[in-house]
């Protein structure tokens, strides 16, 4: 009797004991997470070094901002998140696709709180150590936490595991967010307070969370010429994972392709003009859909182009890359080009194949090693392989159809989405407020923006060249595609990028693997207007034969 006492006395005591552990570990307050600026001499001498001028770096970190205000809203909320928690979850959420995370989350192994914790803290513990740090985030919202926790009451049996729901998401700071500012990286909008972009509210009525705010090429990398890639003045130089400081992040999306990479949040919204999607995912080896003009709304985004603006899922595969282009989609009256695309079951993608689907390849390209080897993948699994050597077009007066439209869209941007605080109304009054502190607010120069000033294209010329630019574009895909009857033209990167942007057509990048330095590269799907499935079909296809995409070094914790 007495042993049998002493063995229950033992057991209760170790269940006290266990319940003790883990509420300690769940109120453990960790030490606050602290960024210290450093000497970058040496950083910036390493860069002038690199055969790519582009990469000659005048400065890492921003000037105008201390990356410590990153988390300052949410610190309190990380002092509830323990680093013992996040390393338990570390196998549990890197790199996983959105339907395994729902099915985590049903399984129990985590919550929706503990999922938007875990990119909080991850980001603050990345961006605050100088040897690791990205500067791929502006902001982050101090409403994620609070809003998963409340996602965390539904009944998680009727979530669909190929939805957004409770998924952190980023989105690149030219997108509009209520409760965060939406910068484009200028200090003349730094303190542009807006309402939710159209993008932003279809997110939010799927129930994603609203994570933060991914730093960019300033004004969307239509601002200097010849400066680096991914710099803003407000985020500072975004940094590429796979080659710190020595590889360009690509851009306009920088932030966004960069903190997919590195697993910094689920997904990120980019936008792009003429490779502004395509670019950085290439660059960071993720997943990169540029929709049809049309396809997804623009109302509410810092403008260059309402020719050929678009915003586009960033991700670490195809699959949630569907499950993104779905949530966003819906038709959009204060956006003239919006149109209402048919909605549809992404898991339909898992069905996508390269098998008996016709691809046009560029023979001269067939001298890139990955190409080749992407190429050679799809032969042998089925996929019938068209090679064609296009000829060479020119697009007279592209530049100019940026410069007009920015000119006009800007304004019109200022007038009905910034905040009050926004004293500039027009690209006249951005470039006199930038020479008022070159050194701060313009390192790189604005040539661009001079340039904008300059054109006086008058409206009827303007539409002559959007006419004439659209007509030779889709020439040059409908020769390929048409007349071989292909599903897909494949290019590399962003080297298409121009020519889809005017045609309007859709393109998917896909990791393609790296070259011999390290450098990631993205196979590139083009085909024709609203066929985004399509192309995620066979993005999705393509993945389960090559499987090239690999979380950067250095980044496994």
């Amino acid at each position: 009797m007495k042993k049998h006492f002493l063995i229950c006395l033992i057991f209760i005591l170790g269940c006290i004991s266990c319940k003790q552990e883990h509420k300690d570990a769940a109120v453990v307050k960790n030490d606050p997470i602290v960024w210290q600026s450093y000497d970058e001499t040496a950083d910036l001498a390493r860069t002038q070094e690199l055969q790519n001028t582009r990469m000659h770096l005048k400065l890492v970190n921003s000037k105008v901002r201390d990356k410590n205000d990153i988390w300052k809203p949410i610190a309190g909320e990380l002092n509830t998140f323990s680093i013992r928690r996040y390393k338990e979850l570390l196998s549990q959420i890197l790199e996983k696709d959105i339907p395994t995370l729902q099915q985590s989350i049903k399984d129990g192994a985590f919550t929706y709180e503990e999922l938007t914790l875990f990119y909080l803290y991850r980001i603050a513990n990345i961006e605050s150590n100088n040897e690791r740090a990205l500067n791929g985030v502006i902001s982050l919202s101090p409403d994620a936490v609070s809003r998963a926790r409340e996602l965390d009451k539904k009944d998680k049996n009727k979530i669909n595991n190929y939805s957004v729901f409770g998924m952190p998401i980023l989105l690149k700071d030219n997108i509009g967010a209520s409760g965060m500012k939406t910068t484009a990286g200028a200090i003349a909008l730094q303190d542009n307070h807006t309402g939710d972009a159209f993008i932003t509210q279809r997110l939010e009525s799927e129930n994603a969370i609203i994570l933060g705010k991914a730093n960019l090429s300033e004004w969307a990398y239509f601002l200097c010429t010849g400066c680096p890639v991914g710099y803003s003045a407000v985020g500072g130089q975004t940094i590429n994972p796979y080659g710190r400081l020595q590889f360009e992040s690509g851009g306009s999306s920088s932030g966004s392709g960069v903190s997919v990479a590195a697993n910094y949040a689920v997904g990120a919204i980019g936008t792009e003009t003429a490779g502004s999607i395509l670019s950085p995912s290439s660059q960071n080896s993720v997943v990169g859909l540029k929709p049809t003009i049309g396809a997804l709304s623009r109302t509410g985004i810092v403008p260059i182009s309402s020719t050929l603006d678009t915003p586009g899922p960033m991700t670490k595969n195809s699959i949630d890359n569907a499950i993104l282009f779905n949530a966003l989609t819906g038709k959009d009256l204060a956006d003239t080009k919006s149109v209402m695309v048919p909605l549809f079951d992404p898991e339909m993608i898992t069905k996508g194949t390269v098998k008996e689907k016709r691809f046009g390849v560029i023979t001269s390209f067939l001298t890139d090693t990955l190409y080749a080897k992407a190429i050679e993948k799809i032969k042998t699994n089925g996929g019938t392989i068209v090679e064609i050597e296009p000829d060479q077009i020119g697009l007279p007066g592209f530049l100019t159809v940026l410069n007009i439209d920015m000119k006009n869209d800007l304004p019109d941007y200022i007038e009905k989405h910034a905040g009050t605080s926004v004293t500039i109304k027009n690209i006249e009054d951005a470039v006199a407020f930038n020479k008022l502190d070159t050194l701060v607010r313009i390192p790189y120069g604005q040539q661009l923006f001079e340039g904008i000033v300059a054109d006086a294209t008058t409206e009827v010329a303007l539409e002559e060249i959007k006419n004439n630019l659209e007509t030779i574009s889709r020439a040059y895909f409908d020769a390929m595609l048409d007349e071989h009857q292909l599903d897909a033209f494949l290019s590399i990167n962003n080297y298409h990028a121009a020519y889809a942007a005017m045609a309007k057509y859709p393109a998917l990048t896909i990791p393609m693997g790296y070259t011999t330095s390290g450098e990631p590269e993205g196979l590139t799907f083009i085909g024709k207007p609203f066929t985004e499935t399509t192309l995620l079909g066979l993005g999705y296809g393509y993945e389960q034969i090559s499987k090239e995409r690999k979380l950067p070094e250095g980044y496994e914790e």
